[in-house]
């Protein structure tokens, strides 16, 4: 056995031991356990190192990228939400616990499972980089996405002829977006005309800012001002569109369709928007694009096979994980330029990393150099407030943050507002103000109280799933197949109209037991009628990418009878203007979903939507997942706290996950 760096031979058994209790526990994935002796089976190990890896495997699953050792010498398991007895255990079980950031660093880069960067690469698959450890493949993936994001934020500013670029980009900017006749009395700069500024000026632009913002009616005008100014080429620009999620996509698509072609009346001849829009072809996800592949992790396009596009839009960012943003990094040619749209302060991706929140450190504060600020008034014509003046980085000069929601407002923006600040006393003035139905708060004794919001939703507020199930019990009209899907449209729509988001999994105010009771409840009231697995009305998600059948993780559809085959069912899912349907024996990944995880409605709206917390958060809620909630409303929001103490902490604690990308930028 070799001796550790701290003079003290040790066995890891006691701190396994310690493991396999908090695993029985629940505070522990299996998968940590058997990471960390796997690492000790391909050397000499101290029983610090196993206890590390442990708490890696662990931080990422939970959406850390590394883990810092100052949270090793410190405190790591406030990052677990654990109880400090059961962080002191884990220590306690470990001879010669390194107590501080040098000894761990000793420690660990005295071990052969483990690359000092700077020191020689036997291609370990752990990476100490700084005060950092890593799993190799995300120090690989932090590293790839810093120095892409650094070169194209960093590379040729407006190449050619940049008075005459400028001059183009101001003339078709003053075009695209019109002075309105009260514009003089508005203080406010026009953040929509200054992220196309910003955008035109390199190969990368983020636009980022909450709901009702206008991110896509400002990146369709950006697509109109590159169409513009394009150089002549024989193909035109290509670009492509794309987003996490096959619903956001299908959303990106149809605001940006409808934006383009508010704007071709305005232009008229001038430039031709519906036919360059007509060329662009649909959205599509993020796997699709790259070409994702059955059981492999790899995709058709990569470093060595790029896409071929002019401009990639990718809407709803904050749902990129940094697994995937590496790849479609990697996948970019370095001529192309990448529009980056998403809310900054949303939930950041269940996968590890927070790319965009790491992108955007600095856009609320703007801290735009000097450069930046008069290229922008030379490009666009307005003078960004010397208050977001600044020496920040070069991400910052590309990102531009839109401060001013045209849709989302009213009570519902303002609880949003007040939960993104922290501010739980305003939001609990929201709340109890009611605001004409709006809002609502119910503190039900028990999850049975809330099926009733299921059934027919509020009083003063439409909603519920006895709308869509009354339209389905009316059954499909007699008549073609058009008048069939018409009716599918219909049915999809009044489903779409509400929904039940849950802030955990399990238990009984989570998906499963509220989608288990809801699915009672309406089959009491004789809405459905479930005779097995698959019924008339089911409403499933899928759970994991199907590229034979074209579904993909996170898309949501009703199960319908199939007007092809008598007794058959399929399920149809929305998709743009349309709608299209996948056999219901042919789907093998699927939940039930009256019921859904916030993570998992992201890139969706819904006019009602009840947003449930359960009765002990344990820690594991933090404001970002309340603020997601509440923007998936567009009309009328209702809040279930049979904890209103639960709030009140989720509110006061901010998601913090561990990443270097922010000093690699």
């Amino acid at each position: 056995m070799r001796s550790n760096p701290l003079g003290t031979p040790t066995t890891p058994d006691a701190l396994f031991a310690q493991v396999d209790l908090l695993t029985e526990a629940g505070q522990l994935r299996r998968l940590s356990a058997a990471f960390a002796r796997f690492v000790g089976s391909i050397g000499a190990s101290h029983p610090a190192l196993m206890a590390a890896c442990v708490l890696l495997s662990e931080l990422e699953g939970r959406g850390h990228s590394c883990l810092k050792l100052a949270d090793l010498s410190g405190a790591a398991g406030t990052q677990l939400s654990w109880p400090a007895e059961v962080w002191q255990s884990l220590c306690d079980s470990v001879a010669g616990w390194p107590q501080d950031v040098a000894a761990w660093r000793r420690l660990l880069a005295g071990s052969e499972q483990v690359w000092a960067v700077g020191d020689l690469d036997f291609d370990q698959p752990l990476v100490l980089d700084g005060e950092r450890l890593y799993l190799r493949r995300y120090w690989r993936d932090e590293q790839l996405v810093a120095h892409a994001v650094r070169e194209r934020a960093l590379g040729p500013v407006l190449a050619g002829d940049a008075a005459a670029d400028i001059a183009a980009i101001r003339h078709w900017l003053d075009e695209l977006f019109p002075v309105a006749a009260n514009a003089a009395a508005s203080a406010a700069p026009d953040w929509q005309k200054i992220a196309c500024a910003v955008a035109m000026r390199g190969k990368l632009g983020i636009i980022t800012g909450g709901p009702g913002t206008g991110k896509t009616y400002t990146v369709a005008r950006l697509l109109a001002l590159l169409f513009a100014t394009a150089t002549q080429r024989s193909g035109g620009l290509r670009v492509a569109l794309a987003a996490p999620t096959g619903k956001a996509a299908a959303r990106l698509k149809q605001s940006i369709d409808a934006a383009l072609d508010e704007l071709a009346e305005r232009v008229g001849e001038e430039l031709p928007l519906r036919e360059l829009a007509a060329r662009m072809g649909a959205a599509r996800t993020l796997h699709s694009l790259l070409g994702a592949r059955p059981d492999t992790r790899a995709f058709r396009h990569h470093a060595g096979n790029q896409l071929d596009v002019d401009v990639l839009i990718v809407d709803e960012a904050s749902m990129i994980h940094l697994e995937m943003m590496a790849a479609l990094l990697a996948a970019l040619p370095a001529s192309a330029t990448l529009i980056l749209l998403g809310d900054k302060d949303q939930l950041a991706s269940v996968e590890a990393g927070a790319v965009l929140g790491d992108l955007c450190v600095e856009a609320e504060a703007g801290c735009y150099r000097a450069e930046t600020l008069a290229y922008v008034a030379d490009a666009s014509g307005v003078s960004i407030p010397a208050s977001f003046a600044g020496a920040g980085g070069p991400i910052a000069q590309q990102t531009v943050m839109l401060r001013e929601s045209r849709r989302f407002g009213g009570p519902i923006g303002a609880l949003a507002l007040a939960v993104n600040r922290g501010d739980a006393t305003a939001a609990l003035q929201e709340l109890r103000a009611g605001s004409e139905g709006k809002l609502a708060w119910c503190d039900p004794a028990h999850p049975a109280d809330v099926l009733q919001l299921a059934l027919g939703g509020r009083a003063d507020a439409p909603g519920g799933y006895s709308s869509y199930l009354t339209l389905l019990k009316s059954g499909a009209p007699d008549g073609d197949e058009m008048a069939y899907l018409a009716w599918v449209t219909a049915v999809l729509r009044a489903f779409e109209g509400f929904r039940i988001l849950c802030a955990v999994r399990d238990g009984e105010w989570g998906v499963g037991g509220l989608n288990q009771a809801i699915e009672q409840r309406l089959q009491s009231a004789g809405l459905l009628r479930r005779n097995g697995e698959w019924y008339v009305g089911r409403p499933v998600m899928v759970t994991r990418n199907d590229y034979a059948t074209g579904v993909f993780n996170g898309d949501i559809g009703l199960t319908l009878p199939d007007p092809a085959r008598p007794g058959a069912l399929r399920v149809y899912f929305s998709e743009g203007e349309g709608v299209r349907s996948v056999l219901a024996t042919r789907l093998r990944n699927v939940e039930t979903a009256y019921a859904m995880t916030v993570h998992k409605s992201q890139g969706s709206e819904f006019q009602h939507t009840v947003l449930v917390l359960p009765r002990d958060s344990n820690g594991t809620l933090a404001r970002e997942l309340i603020y997601t909630g509440i923007t998936r409303a567009r009309s009328h929001f209702t809040l279930v706290t049979p904890n209103h103490q639960v709030l009140l902490e989720a509110i006061a604690q901010r998601t913090q996950r561990s990443s270097g990308l922010r000093a690699l930028l």
